[in-house]
């Protein structure tokens, strides 16, 4: 497809704003939002209208798209996620110029939102007027459902290109995998789920609410072509052990401390036997900073001692990225203003440092 559908581009420019911009505020990080906006488009004033002029380069763009959801309603412990995207597109930008993604900019949050299933008709109206001037407009105005309903327009038009969503807390993955999912099975392939992650985020609901950061990965399930298309690594906080998780929604895990007692190579070699067992055409690649052990990731709402080094993540990465495409991606629960080691930027940078990495890798992966 050489240009943008009139519909489409409207979606975009009604449900979207520019990269950096997802979190409306005033004075807080309006330098750093100034300085990104400096490197993308060469200026800092009259971004809006130099943003809608980039979206008609789409169609041409690279195959890795970047897409910010600047949520963090879905969180529940510390908040704060929802400054990730802006933070870590600066790191990308900085550590890695030569990084060719094109960036389709950030869904437009109403920060009390989620889920557009949980507001009643008066509140849908009222948000309806305040993000789009209509209070009968069609489209959704929760982030959760925004991207969705985005996604399954933009794989609709560009099924050859990927999405690597940058959140936000992991409530956000929600969306981004539903609609990935869905579209590789309209095209016929077999994709599966690789979720790193400290934590399982099983639940079926946590406090009565069933799409959160805890739970997202369980209302996915039913996307895979199998359960077991889900494959999490890192899990080492959980209330239950391996045998409930996998027994009781028929995931596959590979947990922390299995991986640093049996060796890297050795759970590399697991999952590339199941994955080839399973026929798998391609991987989407979920990362929850707080897989990373502590020491590295402490920037985060839930961080977690015993996880994985950098190193042994990228190796598990790379190892893959060598048997299949990695089509899809995100980085979520990077909170830079949140950072419990004490080191305050040091412990802040230093998770950035190690999110731009992993973040580089991939976006490099979906870009062959």
């Amino acid at each position: 497809m050489s240009t943008l559908t009139s519909n489409f581009q409207h979606k975009l420019e009604q449900c979207l704003c520019p990269p950096g911009n997802g979190v409306f505020t005033v004075n807080t990080a309006k330098e750093r939002k100034e300085q990104l906006h400096q490197t993308i488009f060469g200026q800092t004033t009259n971004i809006d209208d130099l943003w809608k002029a980039y979206l008609h380069e789409l169609p041409k763009a690279p195959k890795a798209v970047i897409l910010g959801v600047a949520s963090d309603c879905g969180g529940g412990i510390l908040r704060g996620a929802n400054w990730g995207p802006l933070f870590l597109r600066s790191s990308l930008l900085t550590q890695y110029p030569e990084l060719t993604a094109f960036d389709l900019g950030d869904v437009r949050v109403i920060p009390h939102l989620l889920s557009d299933k949980y507001l009643n008709e008066s509140t849908l109206a009222n948000c309806r007027k305040a993000l789009y001037h209509n209070e009968n407009s069609e489209y959704c105005v929760s982030p959760l459902s925004i991207t969705e309903d985005v996604l399954h327009d933009f794989y609709a038009e560009f099924p050859d290109k990927g999405i690597f969503g940058i959140g936000g807390d992991h409530s956000v993955s929600y969306p981004l995998t539903k609609a990935y999912l869905q579209a590789k099975k309209k095209q016929g392939k077999r994709a599966a789920i690789i979720h790193f992650d400290a934590h399982t985020d099983l639940l079926v609901e946590r406090l009565g609410i069933d799409l959160c950061f805890g739970s997202w990965c369980t209302h996915i399930l039913d996307d895979l072509h199998e359960r077991h298309h889900l494959i999490q690594v890192g899990i080492r906080s959980s209330g239950k052990p391996k045998s409930h998780w996998e027994g009781t929604f028929g995931v596959r895990q590979h947990w922390a401390d299995e991986i640093k007692a049996q060796g890297v190579n050795q759970t590399i070699d697991k999952i590339l036997a199941q994955l080839a067992n399973e026929n798998i055409d391609e991987l989407y690649v979920s990362f929850d900073i707080d897989a990373i052990d502590d020491s590295f990731a402490s920037a985060t709402g839930t961080p977690e001692p015993g996880g994985l080094m950098p190193t042994e993540t990228m190796q598990i990465l790379k190892a893959l990225a060598a048997r299949y495409p990695i089509t899809g991606a995100d980085m979520m629960e990077i909170a830079p203003f949140t950072d419990s080691s004490g080191q305050g930027e040091i412990g802040r940078d230093k998770t950035l440092q190690v999110g731009a990495e992993i973040s580089a890798f991939l976006l490099k992966e979906m870009s062959k």
